[in-house]
């Protein structure tokens, strides 16, 4: 692959939800006023006093944005890591240390950006610090179906908002045989190109492509590779990749996001929704 002039290069942080070490030594104070694991009623985990309210407003915006990937009981296994005992949760108190990758996502691993609100962001929070991390809880026990849905009204919200991109004589045409288990199913669907769980997606996503429009008049097309607040690469038809600077540069950036309004959904779906979905979708053999 050739590649060709570089803009200045991009300055970004990247937030990720990574797996937390345990800690040695002193350990993590607890509410109780102990220290690490050492004695009755210690914990080497932080054990959070939250509003029951605030996990319960979390829970349901969990279950519409983040179920999904991480799984029921923020454990992962659907394509996500384990929240519950990322460096990141571990760390954070009422939402803000979880809020720039709430708020940025990470695109290069088939995680969205969410608008969600600063309350909401701490709602969620909340949610996650309601968790029992070192111990056992019932959440671990997964349920035996995720199909508890109603396939008539799964089938009718497919007509009102699908039907536009999709078919289920075309596309669709048995999606339930080419990806049996519904869990795969649903990831599927919910976020078509993102890493999914168990049983791969039957169809692959088509790729971004951009548009930069330069002060000059040029304008250079191609497959994005990366956009943040300071750069925008992309690689054209020939294989050359381009990168341009966006701060204080004059240029336009158009994005042609093919996945954009499954995107945008998903601010959108209710639980009901996704289970009504799901529910149909697995009708169709």
């Amino acid at each position: 692959m050739r590649r060709r002039h570089l803009a200045i290069p991009a300055i970004a942080i990247a937030f990720a939800f990574t797996a937390s070490t345990q800690q040695r030594g002193g350990g993590t104070p607890n509410p109780a006023g102990g220290r690490g694991r050492g004695g009755m009623g210690m914990s080497a985990y932080p054990q959070r006093h939250v509003d029951p309210a605030a996990v319960e407003r979390g829970k349901g915006l969990y279950s519409v944005n983040c179920a999904f990937c991480h799984g029921s009981d923020a454990r992962g296994g659907e394509g996500g890591p384990n929240l519950l005992r990322s460096t990141i949760v571990l760390s954070d108190s009422k939402g803000e240390a979880i809020s720039p990758v709430v708020l940025e996502g990470r695109p290069a691993a088939g995680m969205p950006a969410f608008h969600l609100t600063p309350a909401q962001i701490a709602d969620l929070a909340a949610y996650l610090h309601s968790f029992p991390v070192g111990g056992r809880d019932v959440a671990r026990s997964a349920p035996p179906t995720i199909v508890v849905g109603n396939a008539a009204a799964g089938r009718k919200y497919f007509d009102q908002k699908c039907v536009a991109c999709h078919s289920t004589s075309g596309d669709l045409k048995g999606i339930a045989s080419k990806i049996e288990d519904p869990k795969a199913l649903q990831q599927t669907w919910l976020m078509p190109g993102g890493r999914g769980g168990r049983g791969a997606p039957a169809v692959a996503a088509p790729p971004a492509t951009v548009t930069v429009s330069l002060a000059s008049g040029q304008k250079v097309e191609g497959t994005l590779e990366r956009i943040d607040d300071f750069v925008v690469t992309l690689q054209d038809k020939e294989g050359v990749l381009h990168s341009f600077a966006r701060a204080g540069a004059r240029l336009a950036v158009e994005l042609h996001d093919p996945l954009k309004a499954h995107l945008d959904l998903l601010a959108v779906y209710t639980d009901k929704d996704i289970h009504d979905v799901t529910a149909y979708l697995v009708t169709l053999k």
